[in-house]
């Protein structure tokens, strides 16, 4: 029997030894990357054709302990190496040196090519060694100064099929391909989706398994050339591989990437492998992935994102995973990829994790589990629960609590908003804490929010959480499931650097005190008007007559229509971002208010107070800052308060004598002494100001300041 070395890449030994045990071999993984196992001379045959996962096939001609350049010289001439390499035969010598006295590598690689020579010479009476003959690549392997040489017998790495000429911009090598394959719950007649396949390496891999067709029966081997190994060994072993191939399978793999020229490499490389009937290659977005069949399988190697300027763009792609995965809810998912973040990213963590190395590179697969198509007993017996995604018993009860207070609501709400004329109220507002949602009513349209709050859900689950409580509502409202908007809520109003800009399609007219204003429940955190003004704007209104009016911070400019409607003689609406600038150029045109008098200004707030033009004054101002402090930090607040106090002593020199501000805010925790700043006398209306639809009383904070004379510290 002769000793044989299957060869693999760090983490796959054991797939490498499921692989031999097929094969009727027992193999055993003795090194990191080597599995020991025995077979007669068709064993060199077999186990070259049909690995697939290990790198290369090795003959072990012997082992023995070196400390030195003698022993290691002595030693390795004992050996029988005339038993395989012929006199003519060329014998190149590789070598390497882990934790050895003997560390020189070129020196090891010299002394054991000069005792082969001797060996052969001696053994075959020649005085010469061509070296022009059928090819024994030799490698000695030092290992704390345990020698190991070898013969290989692979040639060209097992990976090297020869159906792939043409490989893409970060290849995966066939052999780890197929292990990501084999390491899945997939089996020829369950579905196989590659949404990233590129040249289409892991949907030919699965096909080749899945037809049972032996990885290396359309290549050749250094080992074919050996006279030891006859022609009727390879055609015996040649034979068997063609005789146990399937000649189809239950399912077509599906292979997709957004890449047309990889895509025809893909094709092109699954006809030279003889599976292209079985795989079904297609252009399509990761985001358009969708199938109707169950218990299948998606192994795929996304994007890395490796170089600078990518990072924004594939995390994205990344935390896309969840909500486009959860529409496969009996499927399982496998990701092979070297970013480290991966499971924050889609915010939940794998049921199976193994460390790869693709080349160099330190990689993980990451296996999320479906449910089990099978018996309950068999090998792999998954949880029942989708991999991504799914409604809990508890989110089902929590449902019905929340249709119950809905329902109450809603009742409630029913004649009091049409008695006002009020078409856009608060419906819920975290009525029950084990649903902290809110849910505004837009006229025949909801707007639905989510206040961030801990909870066991992973971002897909929560993703079905709030499609059930959406629909929930929509059932109680009698109103279609398309008129609801949904939304994570986040804390700070405004636009963000990441956000979209809004489609004029996704804009829609609601009524509000007499006036329109054109609101958008789908693209931004906000909805372009903020319900819980609604009192604060008809103040706004009733003071506006004939008042040069000031709109800092102005937002889609709903107070600006107010003022507008009510009479004032002119307004100035600032704000930094032009959409919203556009925004409310657009309601004061819809409420033909429109004109010379009334204009806006794109400019920092505090940019414009301090240069302002001179003799510039207002009579009337609305005030509502953003707040970005999320921070329950005491000097945090005193931050905040700082800012706004510097805001509205900047402020004052730009109001006429008599000038009134309206200042709102939703920092919560703001103390604010009105007395104590210079020019202005006031109080907080904050109760009066919040409407009666608004369970939270301080939903926001509002003060109504008079301009008094200046102190001459500040004139």
């Amino acid at each position: 029997m002769l000793d044989l070395i299957a060869t693999s890449t760090f983490g796959l030994e054991a797939v490498v030894k499921r692989e031999l045990a097929k094969l009727g071999y027992e193999g055993q993984a003795t090194q990191t990357g080597r599995i020991h196992f025995k077979g007669d001379e068709s064993a060199i045959c077999r186990s070259n054709l049909w690995l697939r996962t290990a790198d290369r096939v090795l003959l072990q001609i012997g082992t023995f302990t070196a400390r030195d350049f003698g022993e290691l010289f002595d030693q390795t001439k004992s050996l029988p190496w005339e038993q395989w390499i012929t006199p003519d035969a060329a014998f190149p010598v590789d070598g390497r040196s882990v934790k050895s006295q003997l560390s020189s590598v070129p020196a090891c690689q010299k002394a054991v090519k000069k005792a082969i020579a001797e060996k052969l010479q001696a053994a075959h009476g020649v005085s010469e060694l061509p070296e022009t003959g059928p090819t024994y690549k030799v490698e000695v392997a030092l290992l704390k100064d345990e020698v190991t040489l070898t013969i290989d017998t692979t040639g060209a790495g097992l990976h090297k099929r020869g159906y792939r000429p043409v490989v893409g911009g970060a290849p995966l090598r066939e052999t780890l391909a197929a292990a990501l394959v084999m390491l899945s719950f997939w089996r020829e007649d369950r579905p196989l989706i590659d949404p990233f396949c590129g040249t289409g390496t892991i949907p030919i891999e699965a096909a080749l398994i899945g037809r049972n067709i032996a990885p290396g029966i359309n290549r050749s081997f250094a080992s074919d050339t050996w006279p030891q190994l006859s022609d009727a060994i390879w055609e015996q072993a040649l034979t068997e591989a063609r005789d146990l191939a399937k000649p189809d399978m239950p399912t077509r793999i599906i292979g997709t990437d957004i890449d047309g020229e990889a895509l025809k490499h893909a094709r092109y490389h699954a006809t030279k492998a003889g599976v292209i009937d079985q795989i079904h290659f297609q252009k399509r977005a990761f985001a358009d992935i969708a199938s109707k069949l169950d218990y299948g399988c998606m192994i795929t190697n996304p994007p890395w994102g490796k170089r600078l300027g990518e990072q924004a763009e594939l995390e994205s792609l990344y935390a896309s995973f969840p909500d486009v995965l959860r529409s496969l809810p009996t499927w399982s998912f496998y990701f092979f990829t070297a970013h480290e973040d991966f499971e924050k990213i889609i915010g939940q963590q794998a049921d199976r994790r193994r460390k790869l190395y693709h080349a160099s590179v330190k990689c993980t697969y990451y296996q999320i589990h479906g449910p089990n198509p099978g018996t309950p007993g068999s090998e792999h017996e998954p949880d029942s629960k989708p991999a991504f995604g799914g409604i809990s018993p508890k989110a089902r009860d929590q449902a019905g609590i929340f249709r119950n207070r809905l329902s109450k609501m809603a009742r409630h709400l029913r004649r009091w908003p049409t008695k006002r004329g009020i078409t856009c109220y608060r419906l819920y507002d975290r009525d029950v804490p084990e649903v902290p949602l809110v849910v505004d009513r837009y006229e025949d349209r909801l707007h639905i929010a989510e206040y961030e709050r801990p909870h066991e859900r992973t971002v897909a689950q929560n993703t079905d959480w709030l499609e059930l409580m959406a629909s929930t509502a929509a059932e109680v409202m009698d109103i279609p499931r398309g008129n609801v908007f949904v939304k994570q809520r986040l804390r700070q109003r405004g636009l963000t650097q990441h956000e979209k800009v809004a489609s004029d399609e996704n804009m829609f007219q609601v009524n509000e005190g007499g006036l329109k204003f054109l609101v958008n429940l789908s693209d931004y955190i906000d909805t372009g008007l903020f319900l819980d003004h609604r009192i604060t704007r008809s103040m706004f209104r009733d003071e506006a007559k004939d008042k040069r009016v000031l709109n800092l911070f102005g937002y889609t400019g709903a107070f600006t229509v107010y003022a507008a409607a009510g009479g004032a003689a002119s307004s100035l609406t600032v704000d930094a971002s032009n959409t919203y600038l556009d925004w409310a150029l657009q309601n004061m045109t819809l409420n033909g208010l429109a004109g010379k008098n009334h204009s806006g200004l794109k400019k920092d707030a505090m940019a414009f107070i301090h240069k302002h033009e001179p003799g510039e004054h207002y009579d009337l101002a609305i005030v509502d800052p953003p707040t970005f402090s999320n921070s329950k930090s005491t000097d945090e607040d005193w931050e905040v308060q700082r800012d706004y106090v510097e805001l509205l002593n900047g402020l004052r020199p730009l109001m006429s004598s008599n000038g009134v501000i309206y200042f709102s805010t939703n920092f919560r925790r703001m103390k604010f002494d009105v007395e104590s700043l210079n020019g202005f006398e006031g109080r907080e209306i904050s109760n009066k100001t919040v409407p009666e639809d608004f369970r939270n009383k301080r939903i926001h904070r509002c003060w109504r300041m008079m301009c008094t004379e200046l102190s001459p510290v500040n004139s």
